[in-house]
């Protein structure tokens, strides 16, 4: 059973991802389903994974709402990964380039890219082993201080991020850095209710972070291309009809998410840091 609703989760949480992706690039990209189903395969696997070989249990409601966000991130960061570093892409479609780039310019040597990527890889892992070295070893902080610095370290990893992709085209935005930070916390206070597994609750704000963000950026302003393809034009406008077919599925994973939410805070989830 544990197992089951493992892939149920996973099979939501990369659903969700999947329809958000779509909704936004098909006007410019098209679809095509083996591209679809990239991210409901993976966070179904990384569910999975998470189940057999972490303290993560989907056995509770508190247990789902923590595996849907750490899922998520896990998720997000693997397609991203692959995207920067590892994709080989032609770039000229892009007005932001997906992928790695100094100061707006494509990196074209694929050795550079690999190197670079390897060291980020190594700085993720690096992270996450100080988040978790932080929750056994490390010093005794407050809860509130402790939420505050590991539930906000997502965000600032995503705002850094976003702004070294994104300022030297659109500019710096002072309240867009601050916004993933922000949005982080007030999610880490949830997920630190259901869990206090520190890894865990870096994760799963992060994981609702990115699902909370493109939310707002892709589906209240449906007409405005992303930045990547602010000036593209739309080759595919009949996508723009189409996408909508999925727009239910998406609206039914947040009713599901967010009632599982309810369910684990008015049950009363035990062990969490909060």
């Amino acid at each position: 059973m544990e197992i089951a609703i493992a892939l149920a989760v996973g099979l939501a949480a990369g659903v969700h991802a999947a329809i958000w992706g779509m909704y936004k690039d098909s006007p410019h990209e098209g679809f095509t389903w083996s591209t679809w189903f990239r991210s409901p395969v993976l966070a179904t696997g990384i569910a999975v994974a998470l189940t057999l070989f972490t303290p993560a249990s989907p056995t509770s409601a508190g247990g789902v709402v923590v595996l849907f966000g750490v899922t998520y991130a896990l998720e997000r960061a693997l397609v991203e990964l692959y995207k920067t570093f590892l994709r080989d892409e032609d770039q000229s479609k892009y007005t932001i380039p997906m992928q790695f780039s100094v100061g707006g310019e494509p990196v074209e040597s694929r050795a550079v890219r690999l190197a670079v990527g390897a060291v980020y890889f190594a700085g993720e892992l690096a992270v996450l082993y100080g988040v978790w070295w932080l929750g056994r070893s490390g010093p005794e902080l407050s809860p509130l201080v402790t939420v505050l610095v590991v539930g906000t370290a997502g965000g600032w990893i995503s705002a850094f991020g976003g702004a070294w992709k994104d300022a030297p085209i659109e500019g710096f935005h002072l309240l867009k850095f601050f916004r993933s930070p922000l949005i982080a916390f007030l999610w880490a206070l949830l997920v630190a209710s259901l869990t206090a597994e520190y890894v865990f609750i870096f994760l799963g704000a992060l994981g609702y972070t990115i699902a909370t963000t493109e939310t707002y950026k892709t589906f209240f302003f449906p007409d405005e291309p992303r930045g990547k393809f602010a000036d593209a034009p739309v080759k595919f406008p009949d996508m723009k009809e189409r996408r909508n077919r999925f727009v239910p599925a998406y609206a039914g994973v947040w009713v599901l998410v967010l009632a599982a939410v309810a369910a684990a805070l008015i049950g009363g989830a035990p062990g969490g840091l909060l």
